[in-house]
């Protein structure tokens, strides 16, 4: 596959009937080794796509640059999300992938990236879990939205997230239910990452949908 995205791909075991597909996206300073091990649950079952942000940014790679606090830059996010979005679906035709199971999961940057992707790919996305991610102003006000009343949607936040506040995470939800999306939403008692207690409901919300 033809990609401007370096990326791993794991594949299920083989079977006649096609098997659902998660994408993952990591967050600012990490890489696409980072999140497979949240899912690693369903290397057997899924197939397994994750993607490396195309910036450097030391020690790891940034899907998008910001311009103040965690506000992304505009021209470049917008290039970004096109391109992942072109991923997503060049990697459907290419594995003959089934369009009616596909997933993304996202962490921080990455859950910015899966819940925008939700609105721009509309029904071609079935289910987004976000982990310490937020829906930009912008998407919300200008972006041509797709429906996501077909949406399962999981949204978690750790209640002392400084680096993304976890309102931010509560305005998502909201934002996400108005436009008639199922919604899960949890938070924890941490910062910026993934509890235990987290990764068990992710999973759970994966198996169950």
């Amino acid at each position: 596959m033809k990609s401007p995205f370096t990326y791993t791909y794991s594949a299920p075991q083989s079977s006649d009937i096609k098997k659902p597909t998660i994408f993952l996206l990591h967050g600012m300073g990490s890489n696409e080794l980072d999140l497979p091990q949240l899912v690693k649950e369903f290397e057997n079952s899924h197939h397994i796509f994750s993607l490396r942000g195309p910036i450097v940014f030391k020690p790891g790679y940034a899907f998008y640059t910001t311009e103040e606090e965690v506000k992304p830059d505009r021209q470049i996010f917008d290039q970004v999300l096109t391109h992942v979005q072109s991923f997503i679906y060049e990697a459907i035709e290419e594995y003959e992938l089934d369009i009616e199971q596909v997933y993304i999961l996202g962490f921080s940057q990455g859950a910015v990236l899966a819940q925008s992707l939700a609105f721009s790919m509309g029904k071609a996305i079935k289910g987004i879990v976000a982990l310490s991610g937020y829906l930009p102003d912008f998407v919300k006000e200008e972006y041509s939205k797709r429906p996501v009343d077909h949406l399962n949607i999981f949204i978690s936040h750790g209640n002392y997230d400084y680096v993304i506040p976890s309102q931010l995470g509560i305005e998502s939800k909201e934002f996400f239910e108005e436009q008639g999306a199922q919604v899960t939403f949890k938070t924890y008692e941490d910062g910026h990452g993934v509890t235990p207690e987290n990764h068990q409901d992710l999973v759970a919300f994966l198996k169950n949908n």
